[in-house]
């Protein structure tokens, strides 16, 4: 294998991870709905 694929796997392969904990992070911090203001509580 030489050295450009090597180098192309390792950077696309550090995006995906980036990508992932970006989104992963973004989807934790977003503020917790309230409950009462719930689209589904009728279906419950």
């Amino acid at each position: 294998m030489n050295t450009g694929a090597l180098i192309m796997m390792t950077v696309s392969c550090l995006i995906v991870t980036i990508m992932t904990i970006y989104y992963f992070i973004k989807v934790l911090k977003t503020p917790v709905r309230d409950p009462a203001n719930d689209s589904y509580k009728d279906t419950h």
